[in-house]
């Protein structure tokens, strides 16, 4: 008997497709039901679901060509994501790179610096993640770090945010000048928006690993880090690579206003491929298949 709610193959291919984005959606929503009382605030996106996940799908195969032609083209990218905690600068990162070649697309997310790297000339961490030919590199949090919480939270002397200033701009008319492509952002969200999203890593426990002693500390100095952007902006926003701010309140925007923007800076083009053709499996005759044994299989559980 034919089990008439069944999928094509294709079908439900297509739809495992979809449900990748489903799932890092789910925490969104999984225990929002737990958490009410953490605000009673009405929040309803301009951006309708269906319409969200179309356009992302639609976007993300753009950035597919953008890949192809990176790696066709030989050309060298660098995103830098900067902003507030909490803004959505991760999961930008993660829609951009989910259908793309990881050994083309490279998300870059440094620790804290070792007592080493802390005697090192300041840049010299970041310069061995930058892209060679064929490849996208997306900073998640940068050598801005130096303006923004090493020097709010005292890791860094004024003497040394002054050297800093002092030396970025022509850090990074350098990388430019190499042929680097260098775009950066700035994930802005008002001071209730990153309270509340706060609340929510604390309480929810699939989210409480994003939640860091800096990340409460940010709360506390949040007029500071508003000072050090101001000037951030003010004295590294220079023509060859300048900033741009991601209005970032509501998630699904954010995503999709970031990820056509960055389509937008890139002259890129569909690049033709040669029609492939599966080949035809080798049959032996004489080969017969062995059994292996059962304890080397996952249990079935599902």
């Amino acid at each position: 008997m034919t089990d008439e709610s069944a999928k094509s193959w294709v079908e439900a291919e297509w739809a495992d497709t979809l449900d990748e984005e489903l799932e890092m959606e789910i925490d969104d929503f999984l225990v929002a039901r737990d958490l009410q009382f953490i605000s009673e605030k009405k929040h309803k996106s301009p951006i309708d679901r269906n319409a969200y996940f179309h356009e992302l799908l639609r976007l993300q195969a753009e950035l597919v060509k953008l890949q192809d032609w990176v790696q066709h083209t030989g050309e060298k990218i660098v995103v830098v994501f900067e902003g507030r905690d909490a803004a959505g600068k991760g999961g930008v990162i993660k829609r951009i790179t989910q259908r793309l070649n990881p050994r083309v697309a490279r998300v870059v997310a440094l620790p804290a610096p070792t007592e080493r790297e802390k005697s090192q000339w300041y840049f010299q961490r970041y310069v061995p993640h930058l892209p060679a030919a064929g490849e996208m590199v997306l900073f998640d949090r940068s050598w801005y770090n130096r303006s923004g919480v090493e020097r709010v939270m005292g890791f860094a002397s004024e003497d040394e945010v002054e050297q800093f200033f002092n030396d970025v701009p022509e850090f990074e008319r350098m990388i430019v000048r190499s042929g680097v492509r260098l775009i950066k952002y700035w994930f802005s969200i008002t001071d209730e928006e990153q309270q509340l999203r706060f609340l929510m890593r604390i309480h929810d426990p699939l989210k409480q690993w994003k939640l860091s002693p800096m990340d409460l500390e940010s709360r506390v100095r949040w007029e500071d880090y508003t000072k050090a952007k101001e000037e951030t902006f003010e004295r590294t926003n220079i023509p060859e690579a300048p900033w741009f701010i991601v209005e970032g309140n509501d998630k699904k925007q954010a995503r999709l206003n970031c990820i056509s923007h960055l389509l937008s800076q890139m002259p890129y083009e569909e690049i033709p491929h040669e029609q492939i053709n599966l080949p035809e499996r080798r049959f032996n005759p004489d080969y017969e298949r062995k059994v292996l044994p059962e304890h080397l299989y996952v249990p079935q559980k599902f």
